[in-house]
């Protein structure tokens, strides 16, 4: 780190937990966050500004006005473009030296397991229980550490799933595949959403890869909800299901 790097990452270095080692895991460290829109905006613009050096922006939709209401990382003059175009720009200004990458299609497959196995962490902000299958089962496959955001309504989840740890369940074991709900129960576009849920939620998640990076504290274990209306989270332990499809033994 140069005299620059020691000045703006100065309130993180100060922290016992990060401290000089653990920004520079954080420069060293790749981060992919799949979806650019509300859970995706918070969490690019938190990682680029905390210094986490690599970042590919994964994302195939476009902006639209209805996105403006919670997508913070887009604006007025973003109508029409790549969501992870849009969100690089807006990461880049907040930190140039942040090298960005963009995937302006929807990852799938061989695609999908190449990204992924080239990261060191990799946040979930998708919208549909489809894609949120794929991306686990990508990460258990690569034992890549999976940060899963999800927020509808008034009501957000976040869970962790490290697949580096043998007693770890993955998001297969929380939603069975066939028992999680189809598509459209997860999208804001045929539900709606209160704007600052989505700011909440993927700031969580933000959090929990600078941990994972950084080497700071404890991952999250288990899953947090959060009730907006009543404004009170609750925790649940999520055990390991010995008949996952995904990570059991068969």
């Amino acid at each position: 780190m140069n005299d620059d790097d020691l000045l703006r990452y100065s309130r993180q270095i100060m922290l016992d937990q990060i401290d000089i080692a653990g920004q520079e895991r954080l420069l060293a460290g790749h981060a992919l966050v799949i979806g650019a829109g509300g859970l995706g905006s918070p969490v690019v613009l938190y990682l680029a500004a905390a210094g986490v050096g690599r970042l590919t922006l994964a994302d195939a939709d476009e902006v639209e006005l209805s996105n403006l209401q919670r997508q913070i990382a887009h604006g007025q003059g973003d109508i029409g473009c790549n969501k992870a175009e849009s969100a690089r720009e807006a990461a880049q200004a907040l930190n140039p030296a942040c090298t960005i990458e963009v995937v302006a299609e929807h990852l799938e497959g061989a695609a999908l397991a190449r990204v992924v196995d080239q990261a060191d962490v990799v946040l979930d902000c998708t919208d549909r229980f489809s894609s949120r299958y794929a991306i686990n089962a990508a990460c258990r496959a690569a034992g890549v550490p999976l940060v899963s955001g999800a927020a509808i309504r008034f009501s957000g989840q976040l869970a962790v799933f490290d697949p580096r740890d043998p007693e770890a369940p993955c998001y297969a074991c929380l939603y069975p595949p066939g028992e999680g709900g189809d598509d459209e129960e997860l999208r804001c576009a045929e539900n709606g959403v209160v704007a600052p849920l989505v700011g909440l939620i993927g700031s969580f998640q933000a959090l929990e890869a600078i941990k994972l990076l950084s080497g700071a504290g404890t991952p999250h274990q288990g899953l947090s909800t959060f009730d907006g209306l009543a404004g009170q989270w609750r925790h649940f332990r999520v055990p390991k299901d010995p008949g996952c499809p995904v990570c059991g033994p068969g």
